[in-house]
């Protein structure tokens, strides 16, 4: 198979960091690809080396089967990119600044108008297409700068943390702009911070943590594994509850104030703990990707 993105021990170092540590991945035709993990991890290295902004240290990559290294101009014509920042012109109208920027991609005037208003229609902002950038809210901005890496109508379009700071609207916008590129056939490469977002858009992902990939799969696959299909959260355990736990090995994080309970999760487990062993609140939910991520990555925060 013909893959999109192949990267086999791909390695970015600053100085004496190492930000991707020897990585590997591929990215099939049509795909929905995430990179996860804690700030740090290595996501956004890894990207800037995937469109060609930031060359790789050691390594091989290759995009539509060719070397980043060698061919890295004719590869970001055919990749969209929506950065984290939204870097549009202030002095420019919104339909301006998708005209200006389909002139790096020697688009012609006439077609990059025509494609800028099919965008502007596409994002729901065509009665925006007159209005200066400062005047519209972080949500417009979002989705303009995700019709910006359209332009030129990409193969691949890549999407760095698209929906950061978003309110939830927002964020169901963009998803179902995202999940109708993908049913055409584009392929994308998502960092995201929000599990729910990366469970409903990627069909695999990656966790990363201290530039090394932890686990790779798809994100229902992932949840089976790390954290069961159930899991039991209990509020202000006590010390008979705690050594319950101990003497039945149950796989568990003990957070003082809480304890989370993972794998062969049951039912009839959660009805014993909640009858006999819950002093406080106990609660059986489903698992979701976000314990996976926990558990593998921890708790503690990041800088």
């Amino acid at each position: 198979m013909s893959y999109v993105i192949e990267a086999i021990d791909l390695r970015k170092q600053f100085r004496d960091f190492v930000a991707v540590d020897s990585i590997s991945f591929h990215v099939q035709p049509g795909e929905c690809f995430g990179l996860l993990g804690p700030n740090g991890a290595g996501k956004t290295s890894t990207i800037r080396m995937v469109y060609g902004f930031s060359p790789m240290t050691t390594g091989i990559l290759r995009v539509f089967g060719l070397d980043i290294a060698t061919h890295w101009r004719a590869i970001r014509t055919r990749i969209g990119v929506c950065q984290q920042d939204n870097n549009l012109d202030p002095d420019l109208t919104v339909v301006k600044n998708l005209e200006v920027f389909a002139s790096y991609f020697d688009i012609p005037a006439r077609a990059a108008r025509q494609k800028a208003h099919e965008l502007l229609q596409f994002i729901s902002l065509d009665h925006r297409a007159q209005t200066k950038i400062p005047e519209l809210s972080g949500g417009m901005m979002r989705r303009l700068v995700l019709a910006r890496a359209l332009i030129n109508d990409p193969e691949l379009l890549v999407l760095d943390e698209p929906t950061t700071g978003l309110d939830p609207q927002t964020r169901h916008q963009v998803w179902e702009k995202v999940e109708h590129l993908r049913s055409r056939g584009l392929s994308v490469l998502l960092t995201t911070h929000y599990m729910d977002e990366a469970t409903r858009l990627c069909d695999r992902l990656v966790i990363m943590d201290q530039g090394k990939i932890l686990v790779e799969g798809k994100p229902a696959d992932l949840i089976e594994r790390h954290a069961g299909r159930y899991v039991i959260e209990v509020d202000k355990p006590d010390a008979e509850l705690r050594t319950f736990i101990r003497s039945h090995d149950l796989h568990h994080d003990d957070l003082a104030h809480r304890i989370i309970i993972y794998d062969s999760v049951s039912e009839q487990l959660f009805h014993t703990l909640s009858s006999s062993y819950c002093s406080g609140n106990c609660m059986l939910r489903m698992a979701t990707l976000e314990d996976v991520f926990l558990r593998l990555t921890g708790r503690e925060l990041r800088d």
